[in-house]
């Protein structure tokens, strides 16, 4: 099957002459984020707003007519725009994709419901990993042809972007989002003007625009309440993601789980399967089961029927990490669900309790639980988890599917060019359907892979000191401390990258338990070592707040000056930066906490080798060719043991295992031993950590046994 074609309103004009009219559709499908050629194009195009902004339509914007005149004479630019619409067009007109192979027969799309999507950074709608991993599934069902349709929420002043003051504290700038500046165009209504949908709020109705992105062939429909239809005090519902006042916060997530289904409904989209991708979407089952019950069924049925089309995916690592809200909160605004379920308040609560009895907490993980069919943990190690924590609700252990990144949009350049020129065009799709082929990354030349690292270390390292400049000059640094930024940074040093969001289990100070130790290791003259962390905390988190402020202390100090960085303002750009050109990924999570991570599998595809606990994804991605383990599996009760044990192990492996392997050179200057795990690495992830592989096992587990009547879940589960 096919998606139906979501009309769309224009948003923005631009001059462009008609021979490079493609340009304009080009830069509103977010297919250009992974596509080589396209942002080449937008390069030659503008490159000094293109490397400032990496925005396609500030590119358009900045360009007048004469210089458009100018631009079309070159016949550098018309050899790029030719390349980049020729594989544009033949991406999203193919009839052959993956799923079309596939010869399943679906009953209707995939609705996939999540409140971040972080497709690329120029759309700041996420804050860390949910969001991300949200992009870059619907990156891959996009490549695989999947017939899925993602809803989220328009959130017109996005996440923060950060800045370290002088004294290390961590400051919160939010961003104005114009539409016109960005790549998002209304969807149309069928009456004319842009689609807008209402959500039963106490005393009135609050109504919904609906704006639509193309990410390649899916469409992401995004919800916004800041028109002027809404009263000022509703205008700012979708302003902030995560807003840290519990009211607003479950205020967004109403309008995001009952106008989801709204959204959907007006477009004569009727999802086959329903995928509530983490507990923020969970109120889409209410309005769902209202809609079945007006047409005709018992509560009754129409929870069964739901039921059967639902899954749940939690992200989360404990029961306490699910969005709770009080029950008296929740009956606030549920009054009109009550009525159309003709259920009592008791009856509807009873559906968000995490356990019997439990009036007071009103759990969007235990109503999704309770309302989905499939429940699964986001790693092998995660599944567990979730299956001990809540089978008394799902019935039964519950599923996992490990998740993975994008491998197009995370791998760099050189390494992309060369796996297209040994796999072909489509190479992630391809090893795919051909996993052996992955075998063939191990018969790299290993000269050709050191120089892909030492490229993308050179330019991470480029751009980490015009970071590292731009915070200085904002503190008032003389020209002489700003020139002195050009010697930081070596690329000659072992270089351990540290990103993440600073929340406390993910214990970021760790390596610090012992400074002395750490100092002398990192300032071996014959084998130095620097660390380079990056990293946003909640700004509601004081505690995570604090690990900023005190890493930025001690990168002051006369031990660690030179040997250890922060680096402000991480966003996907970044992460593509460090995941791509440092040497080794740190990662050091309290067992069992860390439900999946993705960063690491980002390093991992580039040859970058992970250095980490056995926890998340790295308790089932981890072999001795590939990387380092350290420290328990599992945490004691007593944490300040735990944290001890695992510092002297971290110490130990990085002294006397990675710092030798990494300076042991051969006559010709390269590290043999060590680029020969670079390779090991890149052949266990580039399928294995890829979000085709998950998609896939998504497929298989749910979206393929759920939305198709033609076939039982055994045979179609066979077919991929």
């Amino acid at each position: 099957m096919k998606l139906p074609t979501i009309p769309t309103l224009p948003n923005a004009e631009f001059p462009v002459p008609k021979r490079l009219g493609g340009t304009v559709d080009l830069a509103h499908n977010m297919w250009w984020s992974w596509s080589a050629e396209s942002r080449d194009l937008w390069a030659s195009l503008d490159l000094a707003n293109w490397e400032r902004y990496h925005n396609p339509i500030d590119v358009l914007s900045s360009i007048d007519r004469d210089q458009w005149r100018e631009i079309a004479a070159s016949e550098t630019v018309m050899e790029r725009y030719t390349t980049a619409m020729a594989r544009y067009e033949r991406y999203m007109r193919a009839e052959s994709t993956w799923f079309s192979r596939s010869e399943v027969v679906m009953d209707g799309p995939i609705a996939y419901l999540c409140s971040e999507f972080g497709v690329h950074e120029s759309l700041p709608l996420y804050s860390g990993g949910l969001g991300i991993l949200a992009g870059d599934h619907l990156k891959s069902a996009s490549d695989l042809g999947l017939p899925l349709i993602a809803v989220g929420l328009f959130y017109r002043h996005g996440y923060f972007r950060q800045e370290v003051d002088l004294d290390g504290d961590q400051q919160h700038i939010y961003p104005v989002l114009d539409p016109r500046n960005l790549p998002i165009r209304p969807v149309a209504s069928r009456t004319g003007g842009q689609l807008k949908v209402t959500v039963p709020f106490p005393g009135r109705d609050v109504t919904v625009a609906v704006w639509k992105i193309d990410v390649g062939r899916v469409p992401l429909l995004l919800l916004d309440t800041d028109i002027t239809e809404n009263a000022p005090s509703d205008r700012p519902i979708t302003h902030h993601l995560y807003v840290p006042g519990r009211e607003m916060r479950f205020c967004q997530e109403l309008v995001l789980g009952v106008g989801s289904v709204a959204a959907l409904e007006a477009l004569n989209i009727t999802p086959a399967v329903w995928h509530v991708n983490e507990g923020h979407a969970a109120m889409s089952v209410l309005e769902r089961a209202a809609g079945l019950v007006e047409s005709g069924m018992s509560f009754e049925e129409a929870h069964a029927r739901l039921r059967s089309k639902t899954l749940f995916t939690l992200h989360t690592p404990v029961p306490a990490g699910n969005e709770v809200f009080s029950s008296d909160l929740a009956a606030k605004y549920l009054g009109p669900w009550e009525k159309r379920l003709g259920l009592d308040a008791q009856k509807l609560h009873e559906l968000a309790f995490a356990e019997a009895n439990n009036g007071h907490r009103f759990d969007l993980g235990a109503l999704a639980i309770r309302s989905a069919s499939i429940v699964n943990g986001v790693s092998q190690r995660h599944g567990g988890t979730v299956s001990q924590d809540w089978r008394h609700l799902i019935g039964g252990d519950a599923h996992h599917v490990t998740n993975g990144v994008h491998t197009p949009t995370w791998i760099g350049r050189q390494a992309h060019r060369s796996l297209a020129a040994s796999y072909g065009a489509g190479w992630a799709t391809r090893l795919l359907e051909n996993p052996d082929l992955v075998e063939k990354a191990r018969d790299l030349p290993q000269e050709i892979v050191w120089r892909w690292h030492q490229t993308r270390k050179e330019i991470f390292t480029d751009f980490a000191r015009g970071r590292i400049r731009r915070q200085l000059a904002r503190h008032g640094a003389s020209p002489d401390e700003l020139a002195a930024v050009s010697a930081m940074v070596p690329t000659d040093r072992l270089t351990l990258g540290f990103a993440r969001r600073f929340a406390t289990y993910k214990r970021a100070t760790l390596m610090f338990s012992d400074r002395g130790r750490l100092r002398d290791i990192l300032t071996n003259p014959e084998r130095p070592i620097q660390v380079v962390f990056a990293g946003k905390a909640h700004p509601a988190d004081q505690q995570g707040q604090s690990l900023i402020r005190e890493i930025v202390e001690l990168s002051r100090t006369d031990e660690f000056k030179g040997y250890v960085y922060l680096r402000e303002d991480y966003d996907a750009r970044m992460g593509r930066f460090m995941t791509q050109g440092v040497d080794v990924w740190v990662n050091n999570p309290r067992p069992p906490m860390e439900a999946s991570g993705t960063s690491g599998m980002k390093a991992a595809i580039n040859g970058v080798l992970n250095l980490s606990v056995k926890d998340g994804w790295w308790l089932e991605g981890f072999n001795e060719h590939s990387g380092w383990a350290f420290g328990l599996e599992t945490a004691s009760a007593d944490w300040s043991s735990t944290d001890r044990s695992d510092s002297l192990a971290f110490y130990d492996t990085l002294a006397s295992q990675i710092a030798p392997l990494y300076y042991d050179r051969d006559r010709d200057g390269l590290p043999t031993e060590w680029i020969r795990r670079m390779k090991e690495s890149m052949v266990s992830s580039l399928l294995a950590y890829s979000t085709h592989r998950m998609v896939a096992d998504y497929c298989k587990l749910a979206y393929f046994p759920l939305g198709s009547s033609a076939a039982n879940a055994s045979e179609i589960s066979a077919s991929v």
